[in-house]
């Protein structure tokens, strides 16, 4: 199978389970409950992980390798490291299996963990813009959509970026690193935003293409005095500003990755994942946000751990292995929510 194909097949999968989930199980605008995220969380999580399974023992297909000359030159082309000396074309996928398994694994959880903090930030834009809960699952939806174009681009971009210019692992890295630190100093700020100043509200206020006006959970409505004009409703705007926030977010979740995988696809596949279970993610982080006190500072971690991985492997080849990575950030995220549930909260006993 070519990887073209595959890519062809996979993208018709994520849109047949796109299209079940608002055309048949939330055809019906209505607030998530906890147990209908969680259910949804586990289904996401369940197929995001069967698909890291399918890796292990067909990861060839993704790349359309059929013969020990390509998957030499894969392996030289995204830098996986791989040592293939002496061994047979079978000895060797199976090799190559586990490491692509490895790398996949190891983005999806640094996916879905940074995803966390842009859930944050989405909750602070519903809540600015005074949407009603039962609306919140469609707006979603489409900015999922969005995010799978969006994050196309930048990763293939970014990848096309360091295969010409190694250095930009170096920039990768910084910017990271700065992340972390800037995550930890505002770890204990609570963000707000102000709806009617937010640049894109004036903008288009400004020109008057839009109106305070709700019309249920309609994206744009008519305007009756200047006959078919249409007017971006606030929910169309929420869900703009909720894009531009994922392509920032983007800016440090992706080259995240790349200090696990330069390999565009497996990049792509477990940043759709993590995507596809965001929504659900974010009914359940909705409820629960503030009894992981500490999850910040897990998060600004493993940033940090990241940052300097990516800067000391281009500074002094520092090489620290994909299993060894994984283990690193299951253990910094298990840290930091153990520590949220078994710490007491202080500031809770002082204010009574």
């Amino acid at each position: 199978m070519s990887g073209t194909l595959f890519f062809i097949i996979f993208l018709l999968f994520v849109s047949l389970m796109l299209f079940l989930d608002l055309g048949v199980f939330h055809k019906n605008d209505h607030a998530i409950s906890f147990k209908e995220a969680s259910i949804w969380t586990i289904i996401w999580i369940s197929i995001a992980l069967l698909f890291g399974v399918f890796l292990f023992f067909k990861a060839e297909w993704v790349h359309g390798i059929t013969n020990m000359e390509e998957l030499i030159h894969f392996n030289e082309l995204h830098a996986h490291g791989l040592n293939f000396d002496g061994m047979t074309f079978a000895e060797a996928v199976k090799v190559y299996r586990h490491a692509i398994g490895m790398e996949y694994l190891s983005g999806y959880l640094i996916e879905k963990s940074l995803s966390i903090d842009n859930i944050f930030v989405m909750i602070m834009i519903f809540s600015a813009f005074s949407i009603k809960k039962e609306y919140y699952h469609r707006i979603l939806f489409y900015g999922i959509l969005g995010a799978i174009v969006f994050r196309f681009i930048f990763i293939f971009v970014a990848s096309a970026l360091i295969q010409k210019f190694n250095w930009m692992l170096l920039l990768f890295g910084l910017i990271i690193l700065y992340t972390a630190i800037d995550m930890f100093l505002k770890r204990n700020k609570k963000e707000s935003m102000d709806a009617q100043n937010h640049p894109m509200v004036k903008f288009f206020t400004r020109l008057g293409l839009s109106t305070n006006e709700m019309h249920g959970h309609d994206f744009f409505i008519r305007n009756k005095e200047k006959g078919v004009r249409w007017l971006m409703t606030p929910v169309f705007i929420s869900l703009l500003v909720i894009e531009f926030s994922d392509i920032i977010f983007a800016f440090d979740s992706i080259p995240a990755i790349f200090s696990i995988t330069q390999d565009p696809s497996i990049v792509y596949y477990s940043n759709i994942f993590a995507i596809l279970g965001l929504r659900s993610l974010f009914f359940m982080i909705e409820s629960i946000m503030d009894k992981f006190r500490y999850l910040k500072i897990g998060l600004s971690a493993l940033l940090a751990f990241i940052g300097v991985k990516m800067i000391g492997h281009y500074l002094w080849n520092w090489h620290i292995s994909t299993a060894v990575s994984l283990s690193v950030i299951v253990g910094i995220l298990a840290i930091s929510i153990l520590a949220s549930v078994i710490i007491p909260d202080k500031s809770n006993e002082i204010s009574k």
